[in-house]
């Protein structure tokens, strides 16, 4: 099965309350063989994934490195990714440097999130996920990352936008 095949499974089957939205990268898909990749000028999948530390009420963000914004992991999905899941969780261990993540809910995304990105292309279809930290995990700045940051939840709102604000209140009812 291509990443496509499986993006489009795991869309069917997300459990959202985001269902016009749904419907638009499942659309996406359908009109785009290659809406998996960055080379899509018309926009394109990305996986993404929340880092949380539940026991201690924190999660890590990333200051990205092009953007200047305080992110939740993630990006754009690698021809050697075999599902959505997979590419979601390779994200946040190689942004985090943390070893040992366990994605929730069963490996299903979270939340979707449609953002606009510059030209060329115009659109970052995000399938959302979230992660839990293993005991003692310490993170390690990558080469896409200003910085790393654990903050506390109610820190969030402060620091990240609307987007990570919502990723974050998902979570929280998943747990």
């Amino acid at each position: 099965m291509s990443l496509h095949d499986d993006a489009v499974l795991v869309l069917k089957d997300c459990e959202t309350d985001q269902e016009e939205l749904r419907q638009l990268y499942l659309d996406h898909l359908a009109d785009h063989a290659d809406g998996m990749w960055k080379s899509c000028t018309a926009g394109h999948v990305t996986a993404s994934t929340l880092v949380i530390d539940p026991e201690r009420g924190r999660v890590l963000l990333t200051l990205h490195r092009k953007l200047g914004m305080w992110l939740q992991m993630g990006g754009h999905c690698e021809p050697g990714d075999t599902t959505l899941s997979g590419a979601a969780l390779r994200e946040a261990t190689e942004e985090s440097g943390i070893q040992g993540l366990t994605l929730l809910g069963a490996g299903r995304p979270v939340r979707l999130d449609r953002h606009p990105i510059p030209a060329p292309c115009h659109w970052h279809l995000d399938v959302q996920y979230a992660a839990l930290a293993p005991a003692g995990a310490v993170a390690e700045i990558s080469d896409e990352s200003l910085d790393l940051r654990w903050c506390a939840y109610d820190e969030v709102p402060e620091v990240a936008d609307t987007s990570v604000v919502r990723l974050l209140e998902r979570t929280r009812a998943v747990l």
